[in-house]
């Protein structure tokens, strides 16, 4: 049984195999936003700046505290 395969699936395999120094370029970007590690303070800044979350937020008739 074969597995489903989405069009864009196929067009960026197709793309990455004509291109294959987009690979590097991808790396690239995926250091600069999402493997790097959160310096202590700024994740403390960021957890103390957090509210707490409603019990129902799509209520509109809640009370506001």
């Amino acid at each position: 049984m074969a597995l489903y395969e989405s069009d864009h699936t196929k067009f960026m395999r197709e793309m990455m195999d004509k291109h294959p120094e987009w690979a590097e370029d991808q790396r690239r970007g995926r250091a600069i936003w999402w493997d790097r590690k959160t310096p202590p303070a700024e994740q403390k800044a960021f957890s103390e700046a957090r509210e707490a979350q409603r019990p129902y937020p799509y209520d509109t008739h809640f009370a506001q505290s």
